[in-house]
């Protein structure tokens, strides 16, 4: 493979995963329309609260690509992505890291508690550089993370910060849906241009 292969996208849903109107759905749908190999990490039958379980699907899908990729993740995705990048390689490109959520403080109503995503194995969240390049992009008032965690979650990653301003969670809950934004930074990924300044606007 040359350094000019196309990556094939690889999607990490959170721990709610497939959603119809998520914008990680619309763009994967978009994405393979416009012709590229994309790859979205199915839903757990079993186990769907385990972190092993999770790195494991993950682990599976990386093993049926070859050549490069692009990992899109949200909310708990992230964290799966982080806990795999500490025990496994790919050829990683680029990573864009949404909406990580903060497993340290009480989530809101109806998301695990602190002493069940330890249990579970999601705690303590790894913190060391990523081996590869990262947009960590966050919202101002996410019910699930404050910007005061993504900033120090993005510094220990080596991450390039995208503050989003007030889109909630970055899910149809606070209204996305389509996520514009999405294409561009994965584009940014994508050419090396993660460590530009961020555009104003969402």
């Amino acid at each position: 493979m040359t350094r000019t292969t196309v990556p094939a996208i690889v999607i990490v849903p959170g721990l709610r995963e497939h959603v119809e109107n998520h914008w990680q759905t619309v763009l994967g749908e978009r994405l393979d329309d416009a012709g590229r190999t994309v790859h979205i990490v199915p839903p757990l039958l079993h186990d769907r609260l385990s972190r092993v379980s999770h790195v494991a699907n993950l682990v599976e899908v990386m093993a049926g690509i070859t050549g490069p990729v692009i990992i899109v993740a949200h909310s708990a995705g992230v964290m799966t992505t982080v806990h795999w990048a500490q025990w496994h390689a790919a050829d990683v490109r680029g990573a864009l890291l949404a909406a990580p959520p903060d497993f340290r403080t009480p989530l809101p109503d109806g998301y695990p508690t602190p002493a069940e995503l330890e249990t579970h194995g999601w705690t303590p969240v790894p913190r060391r550089r990523l081996p590869f390049p990262s947009i960590v992009a966050a919202g101002s008032n996410d019910p699930l993370g404050s910007r005061g965690n993504a900033a120090e979650l993005a510094r220990d990653w080596g991450s390039r910060l995208v503050e989003l301003g007030p889109v909630g969670h970055l899910n149809p809950t606070s209204g996305h849906g389509p996520w514009p934004r999405a294409e561009e930074l994965v584009e940014a990924l994508e050419h090396g241009r993660h460590g530009t300044a961020p555009r104003p606007v969402p």
